[in-house]
């Protein structure tokens, strides 16, 4: 094999390992550890992967700084991540696993609790303010940019002037646990549609569903 060809060769292997890697999606649930958090509506990113990792009969372990599930559906893998740092230092487990796994900033996919929409409402954006939010807060000044696609579901803000902290972790009431069987799994499918069909079409798809 002359020089050209060794060259040529090792283009098409850089080639390929792009493609590759532009195959690959970080999915993030933000949550708080610990069973007096687990259904708590602050922890809706948790319960999302954990219905994606069972429909695709992938179980989570835990790794650095996190729980970790990965699969593949129609050619693309997806990471799925839930942080063990807590929600106010989420940024430090994303910043992470985007460094270990090589994942571009447009691959990665926050999914997290909403205050400002009503309960079970999807909305897919590409960027945003943190909106208050410290689990986003920490992404933004971890990954040094507001501008990551991020998938928000409502929770709604039913709670009295002063008690935010404790509505967010409160735990769902009996009409919202009774929805929560429909929209996961509706949930579920943001997620898959994101790494197989893009954002824009996720967000023309599911956004205020």
């Amino acid at each position: 094999m002359n020089f050209l060809s060794i060259i040529k060769r090792n283009l098409g292997l850089n080639k390929e390992i792009k493609e590759d890697l532009m195959k690959k999606f970080l999915i993030v649930g933000l949550g708080n550890i610990g069973d007096k958090y687990l259904e708590t509506r602050h922890n809706i990113g948790f319960k999302i992967l954990d219905e994606v990792a069972e429909e695709h009969k992938v179980s989570f372990e835990t790794d650095k700084l996190g729980d970790v599930a990965t699969f593949r559906f129609k050619g693309r893998t997806f990471i799925l991540l839930k942080p063990n740092t807590f929600m106010n230092l989420s940024g430090k487990a994303v910043k992470y696993w985007m460094q270990k796994e090589k994942i571009a900033v447009d691959n990665l996919l926050i999914v997290t609790d909403d205050l400002n929409i009503d309960f079970g409402t999807i909305r897919v954006k590409a960027k945003g303010s943190d909106g208050g939010h410290n689990g986003l807060k920490d992404i933004q000044e971890k990954l040094g940019t507001n501008k990551y696609p991020r998938f928000r579901f409502g929770v709604s803000a039913n709670y009295a002037k002063g008690r935010q902290v404790d509505y967010v972790l409160g735990e769902w009431n009996k009409e919202e646990t009774s929805q929560l069987i429909e929209r996961l799994p509706l949930s579920a499918k943001v997620i898959t549609s994101f790494g197989t069909a893009g954002l824009a079409n996720t967000m023309n798809t599911y956004n205020g569903k």
